[in-house]
Order: C-alpha cells, then sequence, then structure tokens
C-alpha cells in the first residue's frame, strides 16, 4: 500500500433499517449481499488505503467484515433513521476514526450499497480527478438525463410554474437541443476532501467536479420492482463489473 492511498478512506454506509426495500443492504444480489458489491469496488481500488463500513446492525456488520470491510465501530441509532442524511453519520465515522485510532484520511470516498453497478477503475478516477484540482472540494458521478428539467413543472394550485428559469424566455418551450445539457447524479460514486466534511461540514462544498458515467451503470435500486431490473443487469447487461469475490457467507 502506498503512502498516497493511505490518505484515502473508503466510507460504506449500510444502516439495518429500509422501510421501502426492507434488509436491502443483505439482499442477494447475483448471490452476493448488495454491500459486498460496493466493499468489492473500494478494495480493487489501489488508490484507496482502508475499507470501512458504518453501520448500525450486527448482521450486516458482520457481512461487510466478511466481504472485506473493516467495522470497528456501531453506528449511534440516531444515526440510522430514515431521515438521517449522509453528513452526520460521516462525521461520526472521520471523527471516530481520528479520536480512537489517531487516523485523518485527506480524502473519503463513499460507496453507496443501493447503487452496485460500477466499471473497473471508476474509484481510482474519481480519486485522481479531485487530486488533480486542488482547488475542487469533491467530486461526484453523475449521467445526462433522459428529461431535461427545463421542461419540467411544479404546481401551484391552480396553474403549472416552470421548475426552472432564468435561461432565456420560455425555455420549456424551446427545442432540447437549444437547451443546456443537464446531468443526474448517480449515487455510484463520492470523493470528498475531510476538510470539506468537517471544515466546511457539507458532503460536497461548492466546487464539485463531475465524473461522468455511462447511464447503463446508472442503477439506483431502493424498491421490490427495481430489483428484477438490477437482478438482469448483472447478469445479462454484458456491463464490465467489480465483482465480489471469494464471499463465503450464505446470501
Amino acid at each position: 500500500m502506498s503512502e498516497e492511498s493511505q490518505e484515502v478512506l473508503a466510507l460504506i454506509p449500510a444502516r439495518g433499517g429500509s422501510r421501502s426495500l426492507p434488509r436491502k443492504n443483505v439482499r442477494p444480489l447475483a448471490g452476493r449481499p448488495l454491500l459486498a458489491w460496493s466493499v468489492a469496488a473500494a478494495r480493487a481500488s489501489p488508490g484507496v488505503g482502508r475499507v470501512v463500513l458504518s453501520t448500525d446492525d450486527e448482521e450486516i456488520r458482520t457481512i461487510g467484515r466478511a466481504a472485506g470491510a473493516e467495522a470497528p465501530f456501531l453506528r449511534p441509532a440516531e444515526l440510522a433513521r430514515d431521515d438521517t442524511t449522509d453528513l452526520p453519520v460521516f462525521e461520526h465515522a472521520l471523527r471516530w476514526l481520528e479520536r480512537e485510532e489517531g487516523y485523518r484520511p485527506s480524502l473519503v470516498v463513499q460507496l453507496r450499497p443501493t447503487s452496485p453497478l460500477r466499471p473497473p477503475g471508476l474509484v481510482d478516477r474519481g480519486i485522481q480527478l479531485l487530486r488533480a484540482h486542488p482547488q475542487a472540494d469533491s467530486v461526484r458521478s453523475v449521467c445526462p438525463t433522459l428529461q431535461n428539467p427545463f421542461k419540467m413543472w411544479r404546481l401551484e394550485e391552480p396553474y403549472l410554474r416552470p421548475l426552472l428559469e432564468g435561461f432565456g424566455a420560455e425555455p420549456y418551450n424551446m427545442p432540447r437541443q437549444k437547451l443546456p445539457p443537464t446531468f443526474w447524479q448517480t449515487g455510484q460514486l463520492d470523493v470528498a476532501r475531510r476538510a470539506t466534511i468537517l471544515g466546511r461540514r457539507s458532503m460536497t462544498g461548492d466546487h464539485i467536479l463531475p465524473l461522468i458515467v455511462d447511464p447503463a451503470y446508472a442503477v439506483d435500486v431502493d424498491s421490490p420492482q427495481q430489483w428484477p431490473q438490477l437482478e438482469w443487469l448483472v447478469v445479462h447487461g454484458g456491463l464490465d463489473l467489480v465483482w465480489p469475490e471469494g464471499f463465503d457467507v450464505p446470501a
């Protein structure tokens, strides 16, 4: 492990509760628990020094360790609610690692289990992109949107109002070719500076670099109806994926 990679922490958030898809983080995807796919992506990256799981759940902790992640702590229950955002989860993990182990990574990679389809090299591309731009606060994976939000609306009873404004007169009546390209955050990868998370109390900061990915990989699973599509893509979609290997915990 290089000295440079030791400065990079991959943190995988995986709480036990989920209303929309119960126990989704341990649900088998092509025979491997969902969270194992994110662990595999982190472990396959030469640029990552440590892979740590943040969970409140003992079963998830056991499976995460079997997949190759560290799980040195259990997340407090108050940081594992349905409405908990990423920021306090990452603040807790970074402060715990500094307090208990003296570990202060300079870069933090977030790999969400619910976006498990990642091509080889994606994690290192994100790390290298942020390192190449010292003024940037973070990197976020994105793909082009299928529907342009300049043609979207909100309802202010009884009328429709454009969702976005400020791009010429009536952009919703323009041909899509004349509208600015827009991008959807895929959830597969975020890379942020430790100083952004703890110093600025933000997961992204203001200067966010795009890491553009193939839309074929952009699946964020959060309901039972999405699972068959995800299984099909993994097994039959012909995608070049980072697969979990050597996993011996029954799925």
